[in-house]
């Protein structure tokens, strides 16, 4: 059943109580819109029914009027429920239950909401003391079903709000699990401001013979707002913000909603406005429930007149001052446009809209525009410094993408006291935090670098105190600095072990050592000498009678020698014994020490010779040979065949 616009009468002529149409006078309803004129009196007459009006004509009060005035006034002895309002946002819900209690001030219904992100333990209270009329969310209902805190069988009115949207955010087996849960015998109403193929299938399932009730506009069929005036520009990625930022600074400019697509670039344009001047506040899902109702308490009241949310906020959000809506991104389909821009104009009042539509956005531009009938298939290309910027949207000459100091008079989102709800879940917290609330970090001191030496600094200790020999791991030589003007000792791989070396001089010591002496079935021994800080490993070959170490060819690096010959002969130590280190130094790093070598007294005695384990019992083993000829000389046997 498709009806034009009717003719404008009251409330108490559609057959509301004296009791609900003295409460919206007293709020200043007196005259109904299309819809709740078109709806209230077959909704009061008990027949299902799908509403279908643009966003902002009243739509709550159609289904809200009709379902309070069923259910009556409150009995003491009554407990469960008879109403039941299902909407797909948690912003939704609050806009309905303030309707629903502004209509019902003088029958003293008792409304209650409930939804995601509050605690549980309020909402069970107010079950158990008794309610009239429910207003939730699809999770948190069948949450509370689930307890058996809530009880469905009584209810006579269901009505979903916004069902189209429920079935974009997947709540249709939601939707069908409540449906199970109530009467069979009931009365069911669907309002929305689009009305897809899903909810006509879905009302054949559910409803029965419903209306089909369409409030359009005398000046055609358009389902967008005729009050607002819509302008459309193909504008670049990087200089949206530019030209956000000058159009609010418009003449005349009121509150402003910007959508955007993501929550990502939510948090992004709401800093970058925050940093230019402007009482701004991000609403989306990644927030917690308190965080986003500070924002639209503060966007309600005026503290702050820029309010950046995603298509989460384009439902319920029932604002009268709203003058400016900006599609930041380019929306998805028609409906949600047609939602976004019904933000502003909203009860007869005029507004502006302005999407912007990137060069990768002008197919999806275009089938938007096609689907609504509008004129922008071409959107003009506009930057920051064009021209009609300032002149269709009043933008005094000379503005900055920079709000003047002396016009920053909000009192900002930090005026508003957050609000503690017992939030559910994982704590969410803004994507960054506001200008005034930013502490000032202290200056960071600069790092001062203290060298030790034994528990005291590198300042107290003298190169008297030092001892004039140090073992020093070869790791770390390359970067350490010298404490002293005298070269430090090293240790390296070929040098001996200190406590072997002196062994094995106090036992030669009559015997003539050479630099270095060839030694014949045996090792080697090389005297110290000038060894490199870095040397490649020697290769070890061995060999039957003895392991020989060839060392690799190496670089001379001038150094002190280790140890200063006495003789030609006799090498004596030249240091002198280390101080007892204190309890406060730091253990010196650990020391890979290689075996103890032989330091023969003659280098042309043999040290090592291997033993003769054969006795005169041990026959000699046989050669390869030998027994190939034995296994010939072995006779074969069988008949063989002489070649």
């Amino acid at each position: 059943m498709r009806l034009r616009q009717a003719t404008l009468t009251t409330f108490r002529d559609l057959g509301v109580t004296p009791e609900i149409a003295d409460a919206l006078e007293t709020e200043g309803i007196v005259t109904p819109f299309p819809i709740q004129e078109m709806a209230l009196p077959l909704a009061l007459s008990g027949q299902d029914l799908i509403g279908q009006a643009r966003t902002g004509t009243g739509k709550t009060y159609a289904f809200g009027i009709a379902m309070l005035q069923s259910i009556g006034k409150p009995r003491k002895n009554r407990k469960k429920p008879r109403g039941l309002v299902v909407v797909p946002t948690r912003e939704l819900a609050v806009q309905v239950s303030e309707d629903l209690v502004t209509a019902a001030g003088k029958l003293g219904s008792r409304v209650l909401t409930v939804y995601g992100g509050r605690a549980y333990e309020p909402q069970i209270e107010a079950l158990k003391a008794g309610v009239d009329v429910i207003v939730g969310t699809p999770g948190r209902l069948l949450d509370l079903v689930k307890q058996k805190h809530l009880d469905l069988s009584q209810i006579t009115t269901l009505v979903l709000d916004e069902a189209d949207r429920m079935l974009d955010l997947g709540f249709l087996p939601d939707i069908e699990r409540i449906f199970k849960l109530i009467p069979e015998q009931r009365q069911t109403m669907l309002f929305s401001a689009t009305m897809p193929g899903e909810i006509v299938s879905l009302s054949r399932k559910y409803l029965n013979r419903p209306t089909h009730v369409r409030a359009e506009m005398e000046s055609g069929e358009g389902e967008a707002t005729p009050q607002v005036r819509q302008i459309v520009w193909r504008a670049h990625r990087m200089d949206k913000i530019e030209i956000v930022a000058r159009l609010l600074q418009a003449q005349g400019r009121g509150l402003t909603m910007v959508f955007c697509e993501t929550k990502r670039a939510c948090d992004m344009v709401s800093e970058q406005l925050d940093t230019r001047g402007f009482a701004v506040a991000a609403v989306h899902g990644d927030l917690g429930q308190g965080q986003r109702e500070q924002a639209l308490r503060a966007f309600r009241n005026g503290k702050i007149d820029v309010l950046v949310a995603t298509d989460v906020a384009a439902r319920g959000i029932d604002i009268d001052d709203v003058t400016h809506v900006v599609n930041y991104d380019c929306p998805t389909d028609d409906k949600t446009y047609v939602h976004r821009i019904g933000r502003t104009g909203r009860a007869g009042r005029t507004g502006i809209a302005v999407t912007f539509v990137e060069w990768e956005e002008l197919t999806r531009w275009k089938m938007i525009n096609q689907m609504l009938g509008l004129e922008f298939a071409e959107p003009e290309e506009t930057y920051s410094t064009s021209p009609h910027v300032y002149t269709e949207l009043d933008i005094p000459k000379g503005t900055k993408g920079v709000l003047p100091h002396a016009a920053r008079s909000r009192a900002g989102l930090s005026a508003e006291r957050i609000e503690d709800l017992g939030e559910t879940g994982r704590p969410r917290n803004r994507g960054g935090r506001r200008r005034d609330e930013r502490e000032e970090r202290p200056a960071r001191t600069p790092r001062q670098r203290r060298r030790t030496r034994g528990g005291r600094e590198m300042a107290e200790t003298t190169p008297a105190d030092l001892p004039e020999v140090e073992p020093v791991n070869v790791q770390t030589q390359e970067t350490a600095e010298p404490l002293t003007a005298e070269p430090k000792r090293t240790r390296t791989r070929r040098g001996a072990a200190v406590t072997a070396i002196e062994q094995a001089v106090a036992d030669a010591a009559e015997a003539p050592v050479t630099a270095e002496a060839p030694v014949t079935g045996g090792r080697s021994y090389r005297a110290p000498e000038e060894t490199p800080v870095e040397e490649a490993p020697a290769r070890r070959t061995r060999s039957r009678r003895a392991a020989v170490t060839e060392p690799a060819p190496e670089p001379v690096v001038e150094r002190e020698p280790e140890f200063e010959p006495a003789s030609e002969s006799v090498f004596e130590p030249a240091f002198e014994p280390e101080p007892e280190p204190s309890f406060l130094a730091t253990p010196p790093p650990p020391v890979h020490r290689e075996p103890e070598r032989i330091i023969p007294p003659n280098p042309f005695t043999v040290i090592f010779q291997s033993p003769d384990l054969a006795t005169d019992d041990d026959d000699i083993a046989p050669s390869a040979a030998t027994e190939r000829k034995q296994q010939r000389r072995q006779p074969r046997g069988g008949n063989r065949r002489r070649s």
